[in-house]
């Protein structure tokens, strides 16, 4: 495949060419294969024509760039110069009249070559230094060195300072500068004159001896920060009085000024792929034609975008030229070769759309149907929501189940648990599809420390009326609980379809619970706690070995409302039924334990009763909310934050003197006449080693910061449980906080859990639960950033709890939000929009949020006493 690498439009070098005055197409390409066309205009819907082409010459090596000069002394005929990656070659092209048939012939004449020692990226040429009637050529090699050949001889050669990849090169005649991009992001001038009179660079160690003082170093004329990779350059110089330096960037092009002041830059919409600034009819303006890869040409007046064409592909290079009897042919070049001369302009259509029969419009039957149509969308959207889901359930079934007995074998491998024997459970998932899937894809994931020994599954096909079925293993492998014991499988796939071939994207889930088992063992009941709560029922209590028969515990057995649990790794909780007052009591010391037991007793009374036939059973919470234990762990989870950010500063910090020393000792080691060390070898190896320890206490701080998420995270769920049993809230209000409350699956620097968390509740308290159209009017930050403290996100929680024991209601319906504030009993206290009204809300609520540890005393149960030792 012939590839390009650059194309020129010019007059010819020699006899007859010069003498027609019109332009030649010159194409080199990869494969070595350099070709010149003087193509003729053609009837649409012609192709090409074979004496197009005038010369095809096989070079044998890549051409990396043609340019048309007067690069042959003696003479100011045009020559044709060719860039190979190890060679420089420059042409003489004549042609010879033809006296029979086959036309005029043409041939290439090898006038010299340069055999270059560095391997060329590319070239410039022009007249430096301000010759007369002779262009020279400025070669750039690929590790940033510029030679520069007079004609037949080589001149000099110079470093670029800092040169890392080259970039794009050009020459500007009237300064007489040399203007590249370098790997820095940055364009830079350099003066013909500083490299001539630079030390010469032979060598690339002698830059080295520049900076001691011999010869003249090579400085910078001027640079500008453009801030990305150049794809090209180009000078444009329309009178004497001024020119400019067009640079296509990646995502802009940016016209400069001599000096490098910008005059203006244009952002592009596409990523462009070549251009060519060009003269406009204008005064003062400068047409640019600009090629992306949507093969698309937009041609610019300055900054302003004047005509927009599609391509039959995606131009790596545009010239334009004169051929024939057409002035202003845009020349545009592919990456496999394709050419193609085109004009702007259209051609005109001589189809004209026939006239439609008017008829007159009732317009009261029109407001009917429309109202029809609106009253049929309407009950759609709230029945089935925007996607219909009752295809896709159709298309694949996925069900999961857990194994209701351990693993034989245990698949626990790595655990951080301690003594205790971790147990695995096998879950199975099987796949039903009714029609046809491609590239289905099992993901399955359930919450850390929770691990799978595997979580991916891909199934490249599947044949109608298939059933598919996976197994795998979950373990706790770490030393504290995971704040769920709910698993996710979720299946992506493909079904073909008639018009795609490839199938359309569908994803389907289900959900499975992982047995309290996994993470938790029989233990002995707790006579004290320092955490407890209690939660109130309408029915009568329950036997707790019933509904617990694997966490029986085999010398109390005589005792039926007390059960003990241990989790793995240690910590413990005890469940206490009463026996005529309805009541359960959870206790434990550590807050975040309390969650899965207390869930796991709601949802096994649930399925008790719902076997016993009992309909109406309900769960309530009565008791103060347990505000302060849940602001302990969010303060103790902004530590873990902010110890992480000042031991990254000091890591960074220490890593910045660590290779400042190493910069040192390598001065002083390269030295010829090295000095003495003082110390340098002993302050790198303290620095080393305190950058070890650094990196040490980062990673330390990383797996604490998990942990204490993972136990926020069970806090959370349980105060969002006790919200809903304390206000009785529907399934979607209690969805709505869990959006509000646990919004992320994990911390990251960028974006934490307590700015997340304070912008959610700020915007329920701004709309649902506000209390005038002043709270709604407040405008939050758009910015999330991490806060100086929790005190703002501590006094939102407590105003969220305060709106809702005063009858506001949770919604996302804006329209729900005005109505809301009318029913409220008792009016709701506004959001504090000052430190001394936060204060007084705060002040307000102490009566209401007390701190749960003195719960007990206030709402005793009294039947516990049955248990030996177990004080009220």
């Amino acid at each position: 495949m012939h590839e390009l690498n650059h194309l020129a439009t010019g007059p010819a070098p020699t006899f007859p060419l010069n003498s027609q005055k019109l332009d030649k197409i010159i194409v080199g390409s990869f494969m070595g294969y350099l070709r010149i066309f003087n193509p003729h205009p053609v009837k649409t819907g012609e192709g090409t024509q074979a004496e197009d082409l005038l010369l095809e010459v096989h070079l044998r090596d890549p051409i990396l760039q043609v340019e048309v000069g007067k690069f042959v002394s003696g003479t100011e005929m045009l020559h044709l110069a060719v860039l190979h990656s190890r060679k420089l070659c420059v042409y003489s092209v004549s042609g010879t009249l033809g006296n029979v048939e086959h036309g005029n012939q043409y041939q290439i004449k090898l006038m010299y070559e340069h055999n270059l020692q560095r391997i060329a990226c590319n070239m410039t040429y022009g007249s430096f230094g301000g010759v007369k009637g002779r262009d020279l050529i400025c070669i750039q090699s690929m590790d940033g060195m510029l030679m520069v050949f007079e004609q037949e001889s080589y001149a000099f050669g110079r470093f670029l300072p800092g040169s890392l990849l080259p970039g794009p090169l050009a020459y500007s005649s009237r300064t007489d500068s040399f203007i590249t991009v370098s790997s820095c992001r940055q364009v830079e001038s350099y003066k013909y004159q500083v490299l001539a009179f630079a030390t010469d660079a032979d060598k690339r160690q002698e830059t080295e001896q520049q900076k001691l003082g011999s010869g003249k170093r090579l400085v910078v004329d001027w640079t500008l920060n453009i801030g990305e990779q150049a794809l090209d350059i180009c000078i444009v110089s329309f009178n004497q009085s001024a020119s400019s330096v067009f640079v296509l960037g990646e995502r802009n092009f940016f016209c400069l000024k001599d000096n490098g002041q910008i005059r203006f830059m244009k952002k592009l919409d596409c990523s462009p792929s070549c251009f060519l600034p060009y003269c406009s009819v204008s005064e003062g303006t400068i047409n640019t034609l600009i090629g992306n890869h949507n093969n698309m040409l937009h041609i610019y007046q300055d900054v302003t975008l004047k005509w927009a064409t599609q391509l039959p592909h995606v131009p790596v290079a545009v010239r334009v030229g004169c051929l024939q009897d057409l002035k202003g042919v845009i020349v545009t070049l592919s990456d496999d070769g394709h050419l193609q001369c085109s004009y702007l302009g259209t051609d005109p259509s001589l189809f004209q759309a026939p006239k439609v029969e008017s008829r007159e419009l009732n317009y009261d039957e029109l407001d009917i149907e429309l109202k029809e149509l609106q009253k049929i969308i309407k009950d759609v959207n709230k029945s089935q929501g925007v996607w219909p889901m009752i295809e896709k359930e159709d298309d694949l079934k996925v069900s999961a189940m857990v194994s209701p007995n351990f693993d034989s074998v245990s698949q626990a491998t790595d655990v951080e648990v301690g003594t205790d024997l971790v147990r695995s459970v096998t879950v199975k998932v099987t796949l039903q599809n009714r029609v046809a899937l491609q590239k289905a894809k099992l993901s399955v994931y359930v919450q850390p420390p929770l691990v799978l020994t595997r979580d991916q599954f891909t199934f490249e096909f599947m044949a109608p009326e298939m059933t598919r079925t996976v197994a795998f293993s979950v373990y706790l492998k770490g030393s504290y609980t995971p704040p769920e014991l709910e698993g996710n499988a979720v299946v992506s796939y493909s079904r073909p379809t008639d018009r795609n071939p490839d199938g359309i994207p569908r994803v389907i889930q289900c959900k499975f619970r992982l047995p309290l088992k996994l993470i938790c063992l029989p233990g002995q009941p707790s006579k004290t706690a320092s955490h407890k709560l209690t939660i109130d029922t309408n029915k009568s209590p329950v036997s707790l070995l019933s509904l617990f028969p694997g966490f029986a515990n085999q010398s109390e057995d005589d005792q039926v409302n007390v059960m003990g649990f241990r989790f793995l790794g240690g910590s413990q909780v005890t469940l206490l039924a009463s026996k005529t007052s309805q009541r359960y009591r959870i206790q434990s010391e550590q807050f975040e334990d309390l969650w899965l037991v207390t869930n796991e007793l709601i949802i096994r009374l649930q399925e008790y009763f719902e076997k016993q036939g009992i309909k109406d059973f309900a769960c309530s919470f009565s008791g103060s909310m347990p505000l302060q234990e849940y602001f302990e762990l969010i303060d103790h989870h902004f530590e873990l934050r902010i110890n992480g950010e000042k031991l990254e500063e000091l890591l960074s910090e220490r890593a910045v003197q660590f290779r400042a020393i190493q910069r040192r000792l390598l001065t002083r080691f390269k030295d010829k006449t090295p000095a003495p060390l003082q110390h340098l070898d002993t302050l790198l190896d303290g620095t080393y080693k305190q950058v070890i320890a650094l990196a040490d206490a980062v990673e330390e701080n990383q797996d604490n910061l998990f942990q204490s998420f993972t136990r926020l995270k069970s806090a959370t769920h349980l105060v969002i449980l006790l919200i809903g049993l304390w206000q009785k809230l529907s399934a979607d209000q209690i969805a709505i906080l869990e959006a509000a409350f646990l919004p992320l699956q994990q911390d990251t620097p960028e974006l934490g859990w307590e700015e997340t968390v304070d912008a959610a509740i700020s915007h329920l308290l701004k709309t649902c639960l506000s209390k005038s159209s002043k709270e709604q009017a407040l405008n939050l930050s758009s910015q999330l950033s991490m806060p100086k403290d929790t005190s703002r996100l501590k006094k939102h929680i407590t105003l969220l709890c305060d709106r809702l024991a005063k009858g506001g209601r949770l919604c996302l319906s804006t329209d729900a939000a005005a109505p809301q504030t009318m029913v409220m009993p008792g009016g709701c206290t506004t959001i504090p929009e000052s430190d001394l009204e936060e204060r007084s809300v705060e002040q307000d609520s102490t009566e209401l949020f007390t701190n749960h540890k003195h719960l007990i005393a206030e709402t005793p149960i009294p039947e516990v006493s049955s248990l030996q030792g177990v004080s009220e």
